[in-house]
């Protein structure tokens, strides 16, 4: 289970302690457990700052602890605090990045399902670029006109391996598996099967995708068609 540590601090002295902070990340480079640091002011009291610091377990977070840096590293953080920082640890029960699951849908639920239901994920404005369209898709509808040519010649699948998420974007490495029944690219329905692997970066707005970025293996899935020689 995810555990978060919040430390809750009084100081008018954040620059010192964001360098304290990124003292500590350098020095504990390959020992510590700590996976992600957010440090926030209150936007009522400017002095009042809180740290999050989320461990993969609890376990982890007491592993992270007991490094010689992390007690000097407190040491020097009380010094810069208008009194004792208060710390309050949080066992996580709900995790749940809101993008990541608008692009599993998208993938998972809408390509290899229902693609009308892009209507309810994609913004009116919605560009999707595509090293096969160097000039670009613009619109909700040109996007499904370009998916129907690959619904008519797959019946296909998507796995997920990876996603990551940063900001407005999220990363997804897939899988994708499909049979050859209908024509593409002016190739006639050949029944094979047939496997290629891409990423898809999708930037959102106002928890909408807005714009995607698509690299796949095209030439891999022609090799398996038996169009191209390798």
């Amino acid at each position: 289970m995810t555990f978060v540590q919040m430390i809750e601090c009084k100081t008018e002295r954040l620059d010192e302690l964001n360098r304290l902070l990124d003292t500590w990340v350098e020095q504990t480079g390959g020992r510590r457990t700590a996976t992600h640091s957010l440090v926030a002011t209150d936007r009522s009291d400017s002095a009042h700052v809180i740290e999050l610091v989320e461990f993969p377990s609890y376990e982890d977070a007491m592993r992270n602890s007991n490094l010689p840096e992390t007690e000097r590293n407190f040491q020097k953080m009380v010094e810069l605090c208008d009194g004792m920082p208060t710390f309050t640890d949080l066992d996580v029960v709900r995790d749940e990045q809101l993008n990541k699951g608008a692009s599993r849908r998208f993938f998972l639920d809408c390509l290899a399902g229902s693609p009308e239901l892009l209507r309810e994920l994609l913004t009116h404005d919605y560009q999707d670029h595509d090293p096969s369209n160097p000039a670009g898709l613009i619109g909700i509808d040109a996007y499904l006109s370009e998916l129907a040519r690959w619904t008519a010649a797959f019946d296909f699948t998507f796995e997920l391996e990876d996603q990551i998420a940063e900001g407005d974007r999220v990363t997804t490495r897939w899988t994708w598996n499909g049979r050859h029944n209908g024509e593409f690219m002016g190739i006639e329905p050949t029944g094979k099967q047939c496997t290629m692997t891409g990423t898809t970066t999708h930037r959102f707005r106002e928890g909408m995708i807005s714009e995607s970025w698509w690299q796949f293996d095209r030439l891999g899935l022609l090799v398996q068609l038996g169009v191209v020689k390798m």
